[in-house]
């Protein structure tokens, strides 16, 4: 009599197992509140890197162009065509140019990946440059944003330097001259110029231990360094409160008769309490700060 039972049991567990998988991965129902979106954010190993309330001037497509957003989907789509790309490529002298070659008429869809590859990277930098120019004039260096902006200087040179290196690789004459070229204006540095050329080189003349040394660089080091750089950037945007934009607060209004007069509010101190500290509904909930906004997840 006790089989059944026990039968039962087990399939009735075994139908539960997708609702349970299920409600395990997604603990929070699609919000449809502030408070369920600020929940499904705290409890999401992907939501909770941006916060839940944003400021308006954050989400006017006219302010940032979306060009940090375009560099970062960029720099997605070279890691991805570059990861394909080096199952074909053999960092050879001998090699590198009849693989080109292969691309062009032997592997299906080749020509089109080596492209996708070529044409991101033409335009991650002329975007990672605008960006640059759009945090500039908006004044996103000022405090306290200054070293994210060393950052970003860093990831402008880093940039540069895997286009540099990526050059050689497919080792065609266009390819040799402009590394020639490049490394010898590099030996001009004062002091360390020529210890920098042979660094690059690993030789004296641009062959087999420069081709090395630059796919080395460019599929390893520097994408590494500049994920590194990346993840820092993003993490130091979140901690300095969000992107720069105007201080509208207290700011002056002009009144009719053309006489400016400040806007005289009493000020608000912020109180924390014990309720603050613990999971679920506390004092902060509804009271949000004025010109916020919430970009958590929808219906």
């Amino acid at each position: 009599m006790s089989t059944p039972t026990k039968n039962n049991g087990a399939w009735s567990a075994l139908r539960e197992l997708p609702a349970n998988i299920w409600s395990s991965v997604f603990r929070n129902p699609v919000p449809s509140t502030d408070l369920e979106r600020a929940s499904t954010s705290f409890t999401n190993f992907f939501l909770h890197i941006h916060p839940v309330k944003v400021h308006r001037n954050t989400l006017r497509p006219a302010y940032t162009l979306g060009l940090g957003l375009i560099s970062l989907f960029l720099f997605l789509i070279l890691a991805t065509t570059g990861l394909l790309l080096m199952f074909y490529y053999v960092p050879s002298t001998t090699q590198a140019y009849d693989r080109m070659l292969d691309l062009r008429g032997a592997v299906a869809f080749g020509v089109f990946l080596r492209n996708m590859h070529r044409w991101s990277a033409h335009a991650m930098v002329a975007v990672v440059f605008l960006h640059m120019c759009r945090v500039f004039l908006t004044g996103g260096y000022k405090k306290p944003r200054e070293f994210n902006w060393v950052i970003g200087v860093a990831l402008l040179l880093l940039t540069l330097f895997l286009s540099f290196t990526g050059y050689l690789l497919p080792w065609d004459q266009l390819a040799f001259w402009a590394i020639t070229v490049g490394t010898s204006i590099a030996a001009y540095a004062p002091l360390v110029g020529k210890q920098m050329q042979f660094l690059l080189l690993g030789d004296a003349t641009v062959g087999q231990e420069a081709l090395l040394r630059f796919y080395v660089l460019h599929v390893a080091v520097l994408p590494a360094t500049l994920c590194l750089l990346m993840a820092i950037h993003f993490w130091r945007i979140r901690k300095d409160g969000g992107l720069s934009r105007p201080d509208d607060q207290d700011a002056p209004q002009p009144a009719a008769s053309g006489v400016v007069k400040m806007r005289l509010e009493p000020a608000k101190r912020k109180i924390y309490g014990l309720q603050g500290f613990v999971r679920g509904p506390f004092t902060k909930v509804g009271n949000t700060p004025r010109n916020r906004s919430t970009v958590g997840p929808t219906c």
